[in-house]
C-alpha cells in the first residue's frame, strides 16, 4: 500500500493542526485518526520524532503540563504555512484520496471477513439442524413443554447477554474515540447475518 503521506507532507499537516489551537501530542494523534475517519492513526513513533524535528527547527514551541507536552506553533512556522499555502492544498487533496483508498481496502477486508462469517455461520446452522433431526423423539421438546420453555428462556437470556455487552464495548469504545463508518459497517453487517441464521434455524 502507497504510503499515507508523501516526504514532508506530515511535519506540514502537523503546523496545520497547530494552527487552530495548541494541542497534546495524543491530541494530534486523534485528530489526525479523525481526518482519516478511523481509516489511518500514526503511531506515536512517526508523530513525537516530527514533533521534535519542527521544535528544533524554531516552528514549534512546547509546554510542559504536569506529566504531558503541549505543543503550539510559532511565528516562524505560520510563516512556513503562509509560504506552503498551495502546498498544504495539495496535502489535504492527498489525505481525501488517501481516506477512499483506505476505506475501499477495508470494504474489501470487510466483504471477505464477512463470507467466511457467514460460511461459519451457516455451517454451524446446519449442524444444528442436523442434531435436531437425527436426535432421539425422547430428547426432541414441544415449545409448550416445561423443558421448551426452559430452552427459550435460555435462548432469550444468551440474546440478552449479548445485546448486554456489544452495549458495553460500543460505550467504552465512544468514550474515547468515534465510531467509524467502517466499524458501524462491520457492527450492522454481522448482526444482518447472526439474524439471517437464527431466522433461517428457527424456521427448519
Amino acid at each position: 500500500m502507497p504510503p499515507v503521506f508523501a516526504h514532508g507532507a506530515l511535519r506540514l499537516y502537523l503546523l496545520a493542526l497547530l494552527e487552530a489551537a495548541p494541542k497534546h501530542g495524543y491530541e494530534l494523534i486523534k485528530a489526525l485518526g479523525d481526518r482519516f475517519g478511523g481509516t489511518y492513526s500514526p503511531s506515536a513513533g512517526t508523530i513525537y520524532p516530527r514533533l521534535a524535528k519542527l521544535e528544533v527547527e524554531g516552528l514549534v514551541a512546547t509546554e510542559s503540563e504536569g506529566r504531558r507536552t503541549k505543543y503550539s506553533i510559532t511565528e516562524a512556522g505560520r510563516a512556513e504555512l503562509d509560504r506552503r499555502r498551495e502546498e498544504l492544498a495539495d496535502v489535504e487533496d492527498n489525505i481525501s484520496a488517501s481516506v477512499r483508498r483506505l476505506a475501499d481496502d477495508l470494504r474489501a477486508d470487510i466483504r471477505s471477513n464477512m463470507q467466511g462469517l457467514r460460511a461459519d455461520l451457516a455451517a454451524t446452522a446446519e449442524a444444528a439442524r442436523s442434531n435436531a433431526r437425527t436426535a432421539p423423539p425422547t430428547e426432541r421438546t414441544s415449545s409448550y413443554s416445561p423443558e421448551g420453555q426452559r430452552m427459550l428462556k435460555e435462548a432469550e437470556l444468551l440474546v440478552q447477554s449479548f445485546r448486554d455487552d456489544v452495549r458495553v464495548e460500543l460505550r467504552k469504545h465512544g468514550a474515547s474515540q468515534s465510531l467509524t463508518p467502517v466499524t458501524l459497517e462491520t457492527v450492522r453487517t454481522v448482526l444482518d447475518q447472526a439474524r439471517i441464521s437464527i431466522r433461517n434455524s428457527l424456521r427448519s
